[in-house]
């Protein structure tokens, strides 16, 4: 016996969202001027249309109109079979009617937005769809995250797709936008194209951090690599400064921060920032050996920094899949101006391709953090461990080919800096005590205390070179050099 079905209840009988009203309209519009389809070309594809002979009347009509024909429905008619019948009628009564019944083409626009939204949703019925089927039915070896992270992105994709391109517009829309953007570097921090990272001579040379770039950040252990991104990541947030237009809060200054600490834990590194802030060496804080007035001056440095937008992903041993998941899922619930990741050879790839050679895996990771970059509007740092042959060698600054694993980092960066302290091996190097070699090597340690490099060694939009920083290895804070230490 039947009953009425109560409100929690699904109704598996509902047809998915349409308007065959609106169809209609639009393809009777396009028949009979030709012009609204170029409206609505831009956004509406074939698949939007839920009706599979209206499917095919846009697709043809289309393939006519941008070939340089005339779309009627006499030229349409002739690419449907003899016979054949669209709702019980004839194909040509059916396309007359579609055109007799046509409103203006000034609707066309609305009625296409209006058929993509449908579009939209009957889209998340089938990602829905496809979510359940999959959980009852998954095979063994596909794991519950692993279905998350693909239904995360299926979404994503399609909030993306949901944006409509605005084509061609007028020069004098472009040029608007051109002192928009000009307006707001200049009320940015050092008054940058990109992002600010603290350091004004790097900015120099690369007008900041630029969105949907790829940055790598390379040296070997002990230079500093960490240091430098935790002291840009955090100097990015400090700086963040937002406003609120249309109900969409849009960052003006600085950015928010998202960390993925794959070597260290939140701790950690919340304690070398710590240290940087308040000036008190970091090795001190761990061991507690501090006096009442630094653990005051600790304090006061943590209240100042519990509001900062600089979010910490501390898990290991992620995936570039699962990398990707979370930091679109803290763009859409938080906000992403900048992607940190420390480090990227800590990264793997897919099962398929991490089964595969080591190389292959990292052009996986290195590829998908460039597409990571484009698909957010963000600039991805990535930290990069060197090979061992800049040891071998009497000049130990790095260089491109010591870029460890594979020639895909280089290939798939924008930007490639290496982070050099020459003060580093220089002190492995002391010679025996009263020599005049002991005190050439004194002098120039004296000279090269505190001092690191950072060496720009590939930019795609911008010229090579090298900055020199201050280091401070006590609370691994990177600094601007005086004027007369960096030699101007």
């Amino acid at each position: 016996m039947n009953r009425p079905l109560d409100h929690g209840e699904i109704d598996v009988t509902r047809t998915a969202p349409h308007n065959v009203e609106i169809e209609q309209q639009l393809l009777g519009a396009i028949l009979v001027n030709n012009e609204a389809f170029y409206r609505v070309s831009d956004f509406l594809k074939v698949e939007h249309l839920f009706i599979e002979p209206h499917q095919r009347i846009y697709d043809i009509a289309g393939k006519l109109i941008r070939s340089g024909k005339v779309a009627t429905p006499l030229t349409v008619k002739t690419f449907f079979g003899q016979g054949e019948t669209i709702a019980d009628l004839a194909v040509i009564e059916y396309l007359g009617r579609l055109a007799a019944n046509a409103t203006t083409i000034i609707n066309a626009e609305d009625y296409g937005r209006a058929l993509f939204d449908l579009a939209l949703r009957r889209s998340l019925i089938t990602i829905g769809e496809d979510m359940v089927n999959e959980a009852f039915d998954a095979p063994p070896e596909t794991t519950p995250r692993h279905q998350i992270e693909t239904v995360e992105r299926r979404l994503y994709e399609l909030a993306e797709t949901g944006r409509f391109d605005k084509g061609f517009v007028p020069f004098s829309d472009a040029l608007k936008d051109a002192i928009d953007m000009a307006g707001a570097a200049y009320d940015r921090a050092g008054g940058l194209s990109g992002i600010a990272t603290g350091l004004s001579d790097l900015d120099r040379l690369l007008g900041g951090l630029q969105r949907s770039d790829l940055v790598i950040l390379a040296g070997r252990p002990a230079m500093g690599k960490t240091s430098l991104a935790t002291n840009i990541g955090f100097a990015v947030a400090r700086n963040w400064r937002s406003s609120v237009e249309n109900g969409v809060t849009k960052t003006v200054d600085g950015g928010i921060v998202g960390f993925f600490s794959l070597e260290m834990s939140s701790e950690q590194l919340a304690t070398r920032i710590l240290a940087e802030q308040s000036g008190i060496s970091s090795s001190h804080i761990r061991r507690g050996n501090i006096d009442e007035n630094q653990f005051a001056d600790l304090v006061e440095a943590a209240k100042a920094m519990q509001t900062l937008p600089f979010h910490i992903d501390q898990t290991g041993g992620l995936t570039i899949g699962q990398l990707a998941a979370r930091a679109r899922r803290l763009k859409r619930q938080k906000g992403l101006d900048l992607l940190i990741v420390d480090y990227l050879q800590l990264l793997s790839g897919s099962g398929k391709r991490a089964s595969d050679s080591r190389v292959n895996e990292i052009t996986e990771i290195t590829t998908g953090l460039k597409a990571l970059a484009k698909e957010l509007q963000v600039p991805v740092l990535a930290l990069s461990q060197l090979s061992r042959q800049v040891e071998q060698r009497e000049d130990k600054r790095p260089q491109l080919a010591d870029l460890r694993e594979s020639g895909s980092i280089e290939q798939d960066a924008d930007v490639v800096l290496f982070v050099y302290r020459e003060e580093y091996y220089l002190q492995s190097r002391k010679p025996a005590e009263g020599t005049q070699e002991f005190f050439e090597w004194e002098a120039k340690m004296e000279a090269l205390h505190g001092v690191a490099e950072v060496i720009i060694g590939k930019q795609r939009h911008g010229p090579t070179g090298t900055v020199k920083l201050h280091f401070d290895a006590e609370v691994t804070r990177f600094s601007n050099l005086a004027p007369q230490e960096a030699g101007f």
